[in-house]
């Protein structure tokens, strides 16, 4: 997995972190009633662009590590294995995230106690994400620059 001889996964990356906390910032905005027509195919489109950025940046890590770093040990070893298990937990939670982003918008125009209570937890899910993307980012940071 790699283009030009570099590897797939820092090019990933770099739009997992643009795109996951921008769909995320847009779920959380869809929680106030006068942003959510404007909002609703922002966060489609993002949400989407986001979990596969996530997805490719999960598996182009994999591959990292296991054709570059699969005799990696110490401490060095220890930040990829944090990484990689929040790594793990992102691609979850950006999954879970964008499967309630599709569904709240596709039921944009119900009203009542389960349009709220769907708002909220997509809402709620966008912050869980976008603190897993922070948290992932930054263990990858360690491993590489730390």
């Amino acid at each position: 997995m790699e283009i030009n001889g570099v590897p797939l996964h820092p090019l990933v990356v770099h739009a997992a972190v643009v795109f996951t906390p921008l769909a995320a910032l847009c779920g959380i905005g869809y929680v106030v009633p006068a942003w959510r027509d404007r909002l609703r195919w922002p966060l489609v489109v993002l949400a989407l662009v986001a979990v596969v950025a996530v997805w490719v940046a999960y598996f182009s890590g994999q591959s990292l590590r296991t054709d570059r770093f699969a005799g990696a040990t110490g401490e060095f070893a220890d930040r990829l294995d944090t990484h990689q298990t929040w790594g793990t937990r992102l691609r979850g939670g950006a999954t879970a995230f964008a499967a309630l982003a599709l569904i709240t918008v596709w039921l944009h125009d119900r009203t009542g106690p389960a349009r709220v209570a769907l708002v909220l937890v997509t809402a709620l899910a966008a912050l869980l994400t976008l603190v897993l993307v922070v948290l992932t980012g930054d263990a990858g940071a360690q491993a590489t620059w730390g």
